[in-house]
């Protein structure tokens, strides 16, 4: 195991810098790397390693999102409070609705089968958008307007409403049917992740309050262990309750960042964003190097061109759907185009769920798998690329005014 971390972090950090000196970014190297050093190439990586590889991805996944809510402001979210709610469903429910129309045309599948499809595609991927938009903030591009908090908030919602739907359509493609609690669960998972998140992190937030006021100093090394170490509960707690209750557990551990930032003294927020940023250098190459080891390059050439038309036709009605929550914003033209580009990628849900149709012998489980394969290594390259080549052009530099 430890070769194969060796040569996760150095191979991936030599590649990230090479594309980084073309002017690509650094992920594509990074799922290069995962792609040839995984099991359906050289297969480089002890399969010890591979074998926890979703805990991994998970782990570097909320790294990047306890720094994207400690980074949050709460009042510039309010500000879009809005579209970020009709961001995190009505993209996706195009995409579905797309798949649902063309997959049958295209790949011969039935409807609830193409439903399946669409599922696994519908889902943007925060592991590609978050880091971004944490960015953006920091750098202050387009905060006036709350661009990168409406999309931050818009892409973490989208995964639960997509996951949700998957299980669903699932269910009915093994013979079973839709039941209204199942719909019913999209919110409930939302409010009780949000409100569970914020509980704690006021908690937390008070602990180490109380504990100063003692004189019982802890440092921000520790609290930063301490912090990871509730949101890896608060993501267990989303597995306990299943059957029981839905709770989204990436919701609540970045409502728990918020609320730690927003009831802790600014010096010590910052320090924490600082050191969640540092951990997020070594949780970056982890987990789109183990992204790109998960991809089963075999499934690409199998797929077809009527796969890569699906993939794009439906991204187009997607971006129609993106288009449509901008209304009624103050937007302009530009700032709409850079919220379009950035509900592009997709990685972490279609590496997490587009084998599971496989698994459970579905009669779509090889075309759903050769399709979610194929839009990660379309989509994930072009969102990245198309953002951080844009950005600075579309959204306005907000440092000077702020």
């Amino acid at each position: 195991m430890l070769t194969s971390l060796a040569f996760i972090f150095l191979v991936g950090l030599a590649m990230a810098a090479i594309v980084s000196k073309l002017k690509i970014p650094r992920i594509i190297g990074m799922l290069m790397t995962g792609i040839v050093l995984g099991p359906y190439v050289l297969d480089l990586l002890d399969p010890s390693i591979l074998g926890i590889s979703s805990e991994l991805r998970r782990m570097a996944l909320i790294i990047i999102l306890i720094k994207a809510g400690i980074s949050l402001d709460i009042e510039d979210l309010k500000k879009v409070g809005r579209p970020a709610i009709l961001m995190s469903f009505l993209p996706a429910v195009f995409e579905i609705a797309a798949c649902v129309v063309l997959a049958p045309i295209f790949l011969g599948v039935n409807r609830i089968e193409a439903a399946v499809m669409g599922a696994v595609l519908g889902a943007v991927s925060p592991a590609v958008v978050v880091p971004r938009m944490v960015m953006l903030m920091e750098k202050k591009y387009g905060t006036k307007k709350g661009i990168p908090q409406l999309i931050l908030a818009g892409a973490s919602l989208d995964d639960v409403f997509v996951i949700v739907l998957f299980s669903t359509f699932v269910n009915m493609a093994q013979g079973g049917s839709a039941s209204a609690m199942e719909f019913v669960n999209i919110p409930v998972s939302i409010v009780l992740g949000i409100g569970l998140g914020a509980i704690v992190g006021v908690l937390l937030a008070k602990i180490f309050e109380e504990l100063y006021k003692r004189g019982e100093h802890i440092r921000n090394s520790v609290k930063v262990i301490i912090v990871l170490a509730v949101a890896f509960l608060l993501m267990a707690v989303e597995s306990w309750l299943e059957g029981m209750v839905s709770v989204s557990g990436l919701l609540s551990v970045m409502s728990m960042a918020c609320a730690l930032k927003m009831k802790s003294i600014e010096a010590v927020s910052k320090r924490l964003a600082e050191k969640y940023g540092k951990l997020w250098l070594a949780a970056e190459v982890l987990l789109f190097v183990l992204v790109g080891a998960a991809v089963d390059v075999r499934y690409t050439l199998e797929a077809g061109l009527g796969a890569v038309a699906v993939i794009f036709l439906a991204l187009i009605v997607r971006s129609v759907g993106v288009w449509l929550c901008m209304i009624g914003t103050k937007l302009n033209t530009k700032e709409r185009w850079f919220c379009v580009l950035s509900y592009l990628p997709k990685a972490t849900v279609q590496a997490a769920i587009g084998s599971v149709p496989l698994s459970l012998g579905l009669p779509c489980g090889k075309i759903v798998l050769s399709v979610a394969v194929l839009s990660i290594i379309i989509t994930a390259p072009l969102g990245a690329f198309a953002m951080d080549l844009t950005y600075s052009r579309l959204l306005e530099d907000n440092s000077k005014t702020e």
